[in-house]
């Protein structure tokens, strides 16, 4: 069965998200998104509009497993967003990282997180190769647009976000 893929360009602001380093197997994200619920919990900022974010830095291709760096994070509404990050003393690993705007080449996962690596081989390895731009110097991420906690894998809706040059 393939799957149809589709590309969009889409320009994205510049964002501000709360994050926790994550250091190892990509598929072990999980464990700094529990720590930053957690942290967020205490601080009461589980806001239900925040957006869900994972930020991904080498290529698990390249870099070995253990080595591989990642960021689970947030981002809180606009306003809520910047009283957080001028008045709560960053603690226990959480920081605020910038993701820088600009044009991203967009592509939409449905399915088990643990899929993804064949639609990131085909996102790098096809659909860049053949569209004539190039990968900027900078994290691709991700935004879970449903949680695992409340949704079956094969439900599951990813946007992949590859920074363009």
């Amino acid at each position: 069965m393939t799957m149809k893929r589709e590309v969009v360009i889409r320009s994205v602001e510049p964002m501000e998200i709360l994050s926790v380093d994550h250091v190892g197997p990509y598929m072990q994200i999980g464990k700094a998104f529990d720590a930053l619920f957690g942290w967020l919990g205490k601080h009461n900022l589980l806001a239900g509009e925040m957006r869900m974010v994972g930020l991904f830095f080498d290529d698990p291709g390249v870099v070995e497993e253990q080595k591989l760096r990642s960021k689970a994070g947030v981002l809180l509404p606009g306003p809520v967003m910047t009283e957080v990050a001028a008045s709560v003393a960053m603690s226990d690993g959480v920081s605020v990282t910038r993701i820088r705007g600009g044009e991203y080449a967009v592509l939409r996962h449905v399915g088990p997180y643990s899929d993804m690596r064949a639609t990131y081989e085909w996102l790098y390895g096809t659909w860049l190769v053949q569209s004539g731009r190039a990968a900027a110097d900078a994290p691709a991420f991700e935004e879970y647009l449903n949680s695992p906690k409340g949704t079956a894998p094969a439900e599951l809706v990813t946007e992949i976000c590859l920074p363009l040059g």
